[in-house]
């Protein structure tokens, strides 16, 4: 690391610490840049580029963070979590909530309590899947050995919401994935809940075509944060959708396959029969 990029790091450092420490006030750019003597515009460029997000994210990702403790923890209200949080009032906790962790506060302190969630099992050419949806669209996909297993899964994400055993339009909608070319199907829609790196990860994957292979270091150029190869790795393997995100098209800058959330030799076969699909006349 050069002398300038050591600097650079501390001041990240230091301004990331700033952050943790005073996010009850809400700092804004200009009191964080200041605190690193740099201006607010070289600021949100330097610390975009070394930590993968802007400070005004990083801000709310700690905020939420801390509601979500607040929440689960210690069992206050919304108005309570708002004002330790150092936030106008509930409905920016609201907001807060709805962009970073694509639910309301009251369904994440609720355990997904006020969710009502279709699920069901089906069969693919790559083993068996558990299929579940919202009224917004699939929020869970995966393959999996064991249905218990599988389930208990799903009830971890979701430990309060509702849920009912059925196969409805919207699974049997994204179950013909496996069947057809994705241009020929009707519009998926996906419920997603993560993080707003995370979610521009997952985006970026949607965009590779059938039988097309990209890797963890062009996703993060895709991104413009060429740096962030390991984050991507992260957001990859947080996918909660198998398949219809496709982050088997993922492969390591050497050409290896590497690895894959529902095993490796799954993600090797997967490439290997959409490459064929592909080159079927």
């Amino acid at each position: 690391m050069s002398e300038q990029e050591n600097i650079n790091y501390n001041r990240i450092a230091k301004a990331i610490s700033f952050i943790i420490e005073n996010y009850k006030v809400q700092p804004t750019l200009d009191e964080i840049a200041e605190t690193v003597h740099v201006s607010p515009y070289h600021f949100q460029r330097l610390f975009t580029k070394w930590a993968g997000t802007s400070p005004k994210k990083f801000l709310q990702y700690i905020s939420v963070a801390h509601a979500k403790k607040m929440l689960k923890e210690q069992q206050v209200t919304l108005s309570e979590a708002a004002y330790e949080t150092g936030l106008s009032g509930t409905s920016r906790l609201h907001d807060l909530f709805i962009a970073i962790e694509g639910m309301t506060p009251a369904e994440y302190k609720n355990g997904g309590k006020s969710l009502h969630i279709n699920y069901s099992y089906a069969e693919s050419l790559f083993g068996n899947l558990l299929i579940a949806s919202t009224s917004k669209g699939i929020c869970h996909l995966s393959f999996h050995e064991d249905e218990t297993g599988a389930f208990k899964e799903l009830l971890s994400i979701f430990p309060n919401a509702g849920f009912h055993k059925k196969l409805d339009s919207i699974q049997q909608h994204a179950l013909f994935i496996f069947q057809y070319d994705w241009d020929k199907l009707p519009t998926i829609k996906l419920h997603l809940k993560g993080t707003d790196f995370q979610l521009k990860v997952w985006e970026a994957l949607l965009k590779i075509p059938m039988g097309q292979l990209s890797t963890y270091g062009q996703i993060a150029q895709h991104l413009g944060n060429p740096n962030a190869s390991r984050a991507v790795g992260t957001a990859i393997g947080s996918n909660p959708i198998a398949y219809l995100i496709p982050c088997h098209r993922v492969i390591q800058s050497t050409g290896t396959i590497g690895g894959y959330k529902w095993g490796s030799p799954r993600k090797t076969a997967i490439i290997g029969w959409e490459a064929a699909k592909v080159d079927t006349p």
